[in-house]
């Protein structure tokens, strides 16, 4: 197949590779655009095809991906909407806030759309992407859960629950990184170097996610196991809670999710 990549920035560089994974195209039927044409040195010296004209690059796509800022959106595709053949050509969009019904305003009722919302784990092939389809069909989708899949793992939802899966999934991956730092920054202050403070909190938290998504377990039910009568485990969650980790977690997640439904309008 031959797919177009509109923005290649990092989630652009990571799907590029994640087509040549899946064995869905070869690099040299993949092309990246960007506004500066010389950003794109390192990609053309990989292999790929690389444009600075988005309409040129769209024609003849099967796949076109929009991995662009929510105020570059109309412009884009205003752009390309000229070359666009919508019952042919699937549009993927990983705009932040943008809704399907806001690009059909451009690209006409027939467009075949999948949103996309991965976060930048792409690059250790650890994401969690969730996707939500409106005018796509199935094989459509089947085709971008196994792109995505060569990257992490997805999950497709209701369209409307896009911007919460924005910040819970994309904006989520900063506050569990925040965590590691916080949790990494109080080992330094009880005695570790900070390298080995940062390696035990990383590999720490990679440890209790693998306990839930293995076990199929309650986060609760996990924490019972290391909590004793009395304990330093008990006492160090309780002062936390006092603090107000969870409810911090929540608020910013909240307010995260209606920014993010906001993004595109602004």
């Amino acid at each position: 197949m031959k797919a177009t990549i509109i923005g290649a920035g990092n989630i652009g560089k990571a799907l590029a590779e994640g087509l040549v994974e899946s064995g869905a195209a070869e690099r040299s039927d993949i092309t990246l655009t960007r506004r500066t044409a010389n950003a794109l040195d390192s990609f053309a010296s990989e292999g790929f095809a690389v444009a600075s004209d988005n309409r040129a690059a769209v024609a003849g796509a099967d796949v076109v991906f929009l991995c662009i800022l929510p105020q570059q959106l109309d412009a884009v595709l205003d752009e390309i909407v000229s070359v666009l053949e919508p019952q042919r050509q699937l549009v993927v969009s990983v705009v932040t806030g943008a809704h399907s019904n806001d690009l059909r305003k451009h690209l006409g009722p027939e467009a075949r759309i999948i949103r996309a919302m991965p976060n930048t784990a792409l690059r250790v092939k650890s994401s969690m992407t969730c996707l939500a389809a409106s005018g796509a069909t199935d094989k459509d989708l089947q085709f971008v859960q196994q792109l995505f899949g060569t990257m992490g793992t997805s999950i497709v939802i209701k369209e409307e629950l896009m911007s919460a899966a924005t910040a819970l999934c994309a904006c989520g991956i900063a506050f569990f990184l925040r965590s590691i730092r916080a949790a990494s920054q109080g080992g330094v202050e009880i005695g570790f170097h900070a390298q080995d403070a940062i390696h035990i909190a990383a590999q720490t938290a990679m440890g209790a996610a693998q306990l839930i998504l293995q076990n199929g377990t309650h986060p609760e039910e996990e924490i019972d196991k290391v909590t004793s009568p009395k304990g330093c485990t008990i006492a160090g969650l309780n002062e936390m809670e006092h603090q107000g980790l969870s409810s911090a977690f929540i608020k910013g997640i909240k307010l995260s999710a209606t920014i993010a439904g906001q993004l595109y309008q602004k």
